[in-house]
């Protein structure tokens, strides 16, 4: 088994978490989840839900931990020339 990777909730803009294929995307204001993962009723499916389990609570202690505001402003999308036009 891989030695697992830590995942500090948004600590970052580059850490990405798999579990099944489920991934966990490390954003400064956001974490990003996407994919699917089946939490089938054996040891393996349990295995998963544990992880699961373990890195949502992780994010629920950090935004605990934090000042939050009532909703984050929208990103700052900015458009750019594309260089290969």
């Amino acid at each position: 088994m891989p030695a697992k990777k830590s995942f500090k909730p948004f600590a970052n803009e580059a850490d990405v978490l798999e579990i099944g294929n489920l991934m966990l995307e490390n954003r400064i204001d956001r974490i990003t989840i996407s994919g699917d993962v089946d939490l089938t009723a054996d040891k393996a499916g349990l295995e998963l839900a544990r992880r699961l389990h373990a890195q949502l609570g992780a994010v629920v202690d950090a935004l605990e931990a934090r000042e939050l505001p009532e909703r984050l402003p929208p990103p700052d999308v900015k458009t750019v020339d594309n260089p290969f036009a």
